[in-house]
């Protein structure tokens, strides 16, 4: 399974029932730096499978090659599966295709913005040059302007509102 099971279930696919329970497992599973969303959230959870002899394998895609956090999401990973009765799930390492921030989910980009974090723009407008604007997670206004490529963390950019006054975090469109 490629994709998450509720988006499977919906196109008329079939998962098994411990994949689904697997689903479930990974959806507890902080990001280490946005803690307020999931590693499925982030989209980084690419594939939950069986194998024929009845071994897990689970594929995460890094959201970029030098993110600090890869580490720990493999370790809270492995733990979250160890605990569950999967001590000897397979972590594999998916780097093609690249992971971009439009795999975050509309619960995902909800949950950043409830926290005041500006959830990513889409990668496909952006590249097709279309403007952008970040809006407030506070009050919404799109009167904002970048004040820094870099924010909290690497992966996200550091905004000021001009309607509100207040400083925020945006989740990166990469």
């Amino acid at each position: 399974m490629n994709v998450a099971p509720d988006s499977l279930l919906a196109s008329g696919g079939t998962a098994s029932a411990a994949e689904e329970r697997v689903w479930r497992i990974l959806r507890t599973v902080p990001d280490p730096e946005l803690p307020v969303v999931s590693i499925v959230d982030l989209g980084i959870v690419r594939y939950v499978r069986m194998t024929a002899a009845g071994r897990l394998q689970v594929g995460l895609t890094p959201t970029y090659s030098g993110c600090p956090a890869t580490a720990a999401i493999r370790t809270a990973t492995a733990a979250a599966l160890e605990t569950a009765g999967y001590a000897d799930a397979q972590l594999e390492e998916v780097l093609a295709p690249a992971w971009t921030s439009d795999w975050v989910t509309a619960e995902g980009r909800a949950r950043l913005e409830a926290f005041g974090i500006a959830p990513p723009v889409a990668v496909a407008a952006a590249q097709r040059g279309e403007a952008c604007a970040v809006a407030c997670p506070r009050c919404g206004s799109k009167a904002t302007e970048r004040v820094s490529e870099f924010g909290s963390t690497p992966c996200k950019a550091h905004y000021r509102c001009s309607a509100c006054r207040e400083p925020f975090d945006q989740f990166k469109c990469i």
